[in-house]
């Protein structure tokens, strides 16, 4: 087993069964897509955040588990509602879309 720096794209179709309705048609949804799609790259950002992935470092048990068991355990016990998942999607996504346009402004000039 090897743990990741933080949240990879890999990890993304294990979450399938961990919640119902809109969360499991995102994880679907994002699962299909390359990795370096911006709803990708959104979703990682969102599950970097929610299981702490700044604060995870090769000697922590969440990193021995591996990222895929550790996003399981933090979504399984996550107490709020999908549309709150489903809201701070959206936000990584406005954020990695303003992320991208600057790149893209910044090689334009």
């Amino acid at each position: 087993m090897r743990a990741e720096i933080l949240f990879p794209h890999k990890s993304v179709s294990s979450l399938i069964t961990i919640r119902n309705g809109k969360w499991r048609e995102l994880v679907r949804r994002v699962a299909s897509l390359p990795e370096d799609h911006p709803d990708s790259l959104a979703f990682s950002l969102m599950m970097i955040r929610q299981c702490s992935c700044l604060d995870c470092n090769p000697d922590r048990y969440k990193a021995l588990m591996g990222c895929a068991a550790c996003a399981k355990r933090t979504l399984g016990g996550y107490k709020g509602a999908d549309d709150t998942l489903i809201r701070a999607f959206h936000k990584a996504r406005a954020e990695v879309e303003e992320y991208l346009k600057g790149r893209a402004l910044a090689r334009a000039a």
